[in-house]
């Protein structure tokens, strides 16, 4: 049976870009990187907790049918709102949603939903 989950796996015609994408510009750490150009990489908090496995599609092919909604937290999303601004990432403030926490929404290189969160979904 299921026993664990593992991550997410993301195809890119530019993988090397998208591990830079997450690692550089949001500040998540590559623990993984065992086949050369970020093809197989792992991109997350631990090697042995679930993350993002970043492959090359022009060699395994795209496997994933459409673009996803990665969900980060962070503590303090004003912060880290102009950290990444800092960095030249285009996106809007933070919001407060109805469910009392805050959110903040854009995209990475590849076109993939990614919405940071201050007082999570499961906090409320």
């Amino acid at each position: 049976m299921i026993s664990s989950f593992d991550g997410i796996n993301l195809y890119s015609k530019d993988p090397a870009a998208l591990a830079a994408f997450y690692s550089e510009v949001l500040g998540i750490p590559v623990p993984f990187e065992g086949f050369g150009q970020y093809d197989g990489a792992k991109i997350g908090f631990d090697r042995n907790q679930p993350g993002l496995i970043i492959w090359d599609e022009s060699k395994w092919g795209k496997h994933t049918t459409g673009v996803v909604n990665l969900v980060f937290s962070c503590s303090s999303l004003d912060e880290t709102y102009e950290q990444l601004k800092g960095k030249g990432l285009d996106c809007q403030p933070p919001v407060t949603m109805e469910y009392g926490g805050k959110e903040m929404n854009f995209r990475d290189p590849d076109g993939n939903g990614i919405t940071l969160l201050e007082g999570g979904y499961l906090e409320v």
